[in-house]
């Protein structure tokens, strides 16, 4: 799908004391090794990783995770969601928002090129606001000041042409604290390794019914 814009983005437009709280909030609770699509299937099937799972699992992504699903979360969030649909002239319907993902990036972590969507709609019959859906927008949030750490850099590939190129776009307007950037899913993106400090981020991803 070739898109006018393929990402939208608002810069501080949460408050400081919102991220302070979410940062304060998520780092009491136990936070857990971040997993790709691929290990978090295969701890499902198996229910554990070996050590060559975690050792191939850290060639991709590297960091730590706490999920959130706090209604005062969301409340602060979903507007600038659904303000960048339109805005972006995507109008995807959405209808559910997954748990939110709280990801610390510590020195050296990071999460090299990926999509957030997946093959097939997700298959849980029994959860009615997943079933047979879709990952359609995905959010991030900038919990941290800028000052606090040093790369960690956003960066999305627009790549679209046949002959595969690269067309690689480096979204520094949105590190200052309290931004949000909104891009469909299937957009590939990174997280570039943070070299100093910590990175505090917060992602939510949203869903609706496929694409017709």
């Amino acid at each position: 799908m070739i898109l006018k814009d393929y990402y939208w983005y608002f810069t501080e437009v949460l408050s400081k004391k919102f991220c302070d709280d979410v940062i304060k909030f998520a780092t009491k609770k136990q936070d857990q090794l971040a997993l790709t699509g691929q290990q978090t299937e295969k701890l499902y099937k198996k229910n554990i990783l070996t050590k060559k799972d975690i050792k191939d699992l850290k060639k991709k992504r590297d960091s730590n995770v706490v999920w959130l699903n706090d209604s005062w979360i969301y409340r602060e969030i979903c507007p600038y969601i659904h303000l960048a649909n339109k805005n972006a002239g995507w109008n995807f319907e959405w209808d559910w928002s997954e748990s939110c993902q709280f990801t610390k990036y510590k020195k050296n972590q990071f999460y090299d090129w990926h999509a957030d969507s997946f093959d097939n709609p997700y298959n849980n019959p029994e959860n009615t606001n997943f079933h047979n859906k879709i990952r359609k927008l995905s959010v991030t949030c900038s919990l941290s000041d800028s000052k606090d750490y040093k790369g960690g850099e956003l960066e999305f590939d627009f790549r679209n042409k046949e002959n595969g190129k690269p067309a690689i776009k480096k979204c520094i307007e949105i590190l200052p604290r309290g931004s949000i950037v909104v891009f469909p899913s299937f957009v590939w993106h990174r997280v570039k390794p943070v070299t100093e400090g910590t990175r505090y981020s917060l992602v939510v991803w949203n869903l609706g019914c496929p694409f017709k």
